[in-house]
C-alpha cells in the first residue's frame, strides 16, 4: 500500500525552530543546584569556548553542552547570562 503524505488531523505544520530547541532542553540538579542544560549540535557550534570542567578549548564546530542556573536567586536573565558551554564529557563528571 502506498504511503499517505497527508497531513494527520490536529497535527500543525508550523513548529517553530525555537519549540524544536525547548524540546532538547532538560533540567538536572548537580550537588542540590538545578541547571537547565542545552545541547548544541556540532552544525550549531560556531564559536569557540573554554570548557569550566577542565579550562580546555570546545572549537567551533564541535558538539557540547550550555548550562545555567534555572534556580538562581537574580532571576532568569541574570542566570541565562551566566550560561556556560561545556564538553559533554566533563559535565557528565561534574
Amino acid at each position: 500500500m502506498p504511503r499517505s503524505n497527508r497531513r494527520r488531523p490536529g497535527s500543525s505544520g508550523d513548529e517553530s525552530f525555537e519549540r524544536l530547541l525547548a524540546g532538547w532542553k532538560r533540567t538536572e540538579v548537580r550537588r542540590g543546584v538545578e541547571w537547565t542544560v542545552q545541547p548544541v549540535s556540532a552544525a550549531q557550534a560556531q564559536k569557540s569556548y573554554v570548557c569550566p570542567g577542565c579550562g580546555r578549548l570546545i572549537d567551533a564546530g564541535v558538539a557540547h553542552l550550555v548550562a545555567w542556573r534555572a534556580d538562581g536567586v537574580l532571576g532568569d536573565s541574570a542566570d541565562l547570562a551566566a550560561r556556560r558551554h561545556w564538553h559533554q564529557h566533563c559535565w557528565k563528571v561534574a
